[in-house]
């Protein structure tokens, strides 16, 4: 049974979606994720609810050292042209040992919209936050310390084109099985019913 058949059925358990999962190679995973259409990463999602709650070490295991960079392999649904919609969300611990990431958007876009610069950490004592996932990829803040030697330079998020994208955005995490991942966009606190999946490189 492929990915997308598990999720068109009536009902799926998380339970499943990690057997499935389970000892496939990464380019296998990532070809699974992304055949997903935007009502199939809809499903997912919902069904993610039913997950363990994803820590910023799914992001960045714990073997990484500061400003380590960890790659995430992404395919999202929003109204864009095809090259766009397939991009790297890259990550790295800081090195001032707070429970947070730092991260960007490694793309085709880059070179129109800027990297989009995140700062990503848990939820907590936010109950609205919470019901939409455990992690959030927060675009109103930027890294205010040293990130990855080589990464683009750290702009706002209110400068340039990248403006139309990343400003006043918040990506909400759900941990799908370990390495894989899936977030829902929010414009301020609008759901824009917009999605996007993550398989984490390891190789």
């Amino acid at each position: 049974m492929q990915l997308t058949e598990l999720l068109e059925r009536r009902v799926t358990r998380i339970a499943e979606i990690v057997d499935w999962f389970a000892d496939r190679p990464f380019l296998e995973r990532r070809e699974a994720l992304f055949a997903l259409d935007r009502a199939g990463q809809r499903r997912l999602y919902a069904v993610a609810a039913q997950s363990e709650a994803i820590t910023l070490a799914d992001l960045v295991p714990a073997t990484k050292g500061d400003r380590a960079e960890v790659r995430h392999h992404g395919r999202n649904t929003l109204p864009v042209i095809k090259t766009f919609r397939t991009f790297e969300k890259r990550f790295c611990r800081p090195d001032d040992s707070t429970a947070r990431l730092f991260g960007y958007n490694e793309g085709a876009s880059v070179k129109w919209f800027g990297p989009g610069y995140f700062v990503a950490y848990a939820v907590r004592d936010n109950p609205v936050w919470t019901a939409r996932g455990d992690v959030v990829v927060d675009y109103f803040q930027v890294p205010d310390k040293g990130v990855v030697e080589g990464w683009p330079a750290v702009v706002p998020n209110e400068q340039g084109l990248q403006r139309l994208v990343f400003a006043g955005t918040r990506d909400f995490l759900r941990r799908v099985t370990d390495g894989v991942s899936i977030g829902a966009a929010y414009k301020g606190e609008r759901a824009l019913d917009h999605y996007f999946v993550l398989v984490r490189d390891d190789r």
